[in-house]
């Protein structure tokens, strides 16, 4: 699924110029302290990656957002995009060397820091700058389109703030994926690696089939299907023109078609909650094979986004109400 949010657009609205010789003020006068004490200032590359409470927030992300953009990544063990998205974050940390600082959050056990900021859905990632909060985007991304967020929000903290990030101890491998052993590849890396790759180039019909490859021997591959269903998504919307989807739908509600082209749009866009709803709604006002094929639909989607996500069992449960 395309996440939303993926830009940096409105952030320069956080920006002034005070704000920002203040921030660089005070990212400087930890420098000089630490060289003061006979330090470097350098930090571990382990600590490039931490884990955040509620209790720590203000110390490991509202006070480090001062020299450092700090990512955070709000997760839970049940997530299973989560589980594609987190080992990215965290490798992409170390091969930026200390230009943003990833801060992960467990949802489950910090629920108050989720509704501070108000997170509908997870994988969710926002950044702070400053002590300023912003989104970046919701859900699993290509690489590519996370890099592309990753060095605007670090040229964001440069320019308005003066953050110039941490340094990293050369000599401190600790958090360095490259002198921790390697697992031993699983039997569908490759193909799953291939597919990723495809869908990063654009290449939607090599995704796919890449996928398929991997179910066709192993049907219950939960990566292969998430994958799967989000390029079959991406291809169903790829030749549409959304403004003649949004009329049909409007004028015609009990169109299976219209409905499941424009539940189609509003996922790609991030609007989870939409999608479900137009589909529940188009499941009430159809019947016979038309209400089958809008809830058949449906149920796609929910395989897109996750089967744990709450947003799918709550629609599962409109689901049922509308059927039973």
């Amino acid at each position: 699924m395309q996440p939303r949010n993926m830009s940096m657009s409105g952030v320069v609205d956080l920006a002034a110029v005070k704000q920002a010789q203040e921030a660089k003020a005070k990212a400087e006068q930890a420098r000089a302290e630490a060289a003061r004490q006979g330090g470097t200032g350098a930090v571990p590359a382990s600590s490039l990656v931490i884990d955040v409470t509620e209790a720590g927030f203000e110390r490991d992300v509202l006070q480090r957002s001062t020299e450092v953009p700090v990512v955070i990544d709000f997760w839970a063990e049940w997530c299973e995009p989560c589980k594609q998205l987190g080992p990215l974050l965290e490798r992409l940390a170390h091969e930026y060397n200390g230009r943003f600082l990833l801060a992960k959050v467990d949802v489950d056990a910090n629920q108050m820091l989720m509704q501070q900021f108000g997170i509908q859905g997870i994988p969710a990632v926002f950044a702070v700058v400053a002590g300023q909060a912003l989104p970046l985007f919701q859900g699993a991304a290509p690489e590519a389109q996370i890099r592309e967020t990753l060095d605007q929000l670090i040229q964001v903290g440069e320019e308005r703030f003066g953050l110039t990030g941490l340094t990293v101890d050369p000599g401190s491998d600790a958090g360095d994926p490259a002198a921790v052993p390697e697992e031993p590849a699983g039997p569908y890396d490759a193909l799953l690696e291939a597919a990723v790759q495809a869908l990063d180039a654009g290449d939607l019909d090599g995704a796919v089939r890449a996928y398929q490859n991997v179910l066709s021997d192993d049907p219950a591959n939960t990566e292969a299907k998430l994958g799967l269903g989000q390029a079959e998504l991406l291809r169903r919307v790829s030749g549409l023109d959304p403004q003649k989807v949004r009329q049909d739908a409007a004028e015609r509600p009990a169109d299976v078609a219209a409905q499941s082209a424009a539940a189609d749009l509003d996922l790609v866009g991030g609007h989870v909650d939409d999608a479900f709803g137009r589909l529940v709604d188009t499941v009430r006002v159809t019947a016979g094979d038309d209400r089958n094929k809008a809830r058949l639909h449906l149920l796609d989607l929910f395989e897109v986004v996750g089967a744990e996500d709450p947003r799918v069992t709550a629609a599962r449960t409109a689901l049922a109400r509308v059927l039973f």
